[in-house]
């Protein structure tokens, strides 16, 4: 059996109403509701912070696309020729 832990948080009335119904509509428990919103944004946030650690690598090997060359990209896509994407 997976062990467990009991956490406490003090949520918004309107909050705490919303996860009441969905929990009622899902006919699921409250505690299920939260699981399953904690896992989902503690996942999104270990790729954020996975991202994050990609893109400073990515500064520090150098590839990165120069301020002006982006400007000068974006500034093109509605004319009749646009610039191809920068790549760094």
């Amino acid at each position: 059996m997976t062990q467990t832990r009991v956490l406490t948080a003090h949520v918004p009335l309107p909050l705490a109403e919303r996860i009441d119904e969905a929990a009622a509509r899902l006919d699921r428990s409250r505690g299920w509701i939260v699981k399953q919103a904690l896992t989902a944004w503690v996942e999104q946030e270990e790729k954020r912070h996975e991202w994050t650690l990609e893109a400073l690598a990515d500064v520090e090997a150098g590839r990165t696309v120069d301020h002006e060359a982006v400007n000068a990209w974006a500034d093109s896509l509605g004319s009749r020729t646009p610039l191809p994407l920068p790549i760094p």
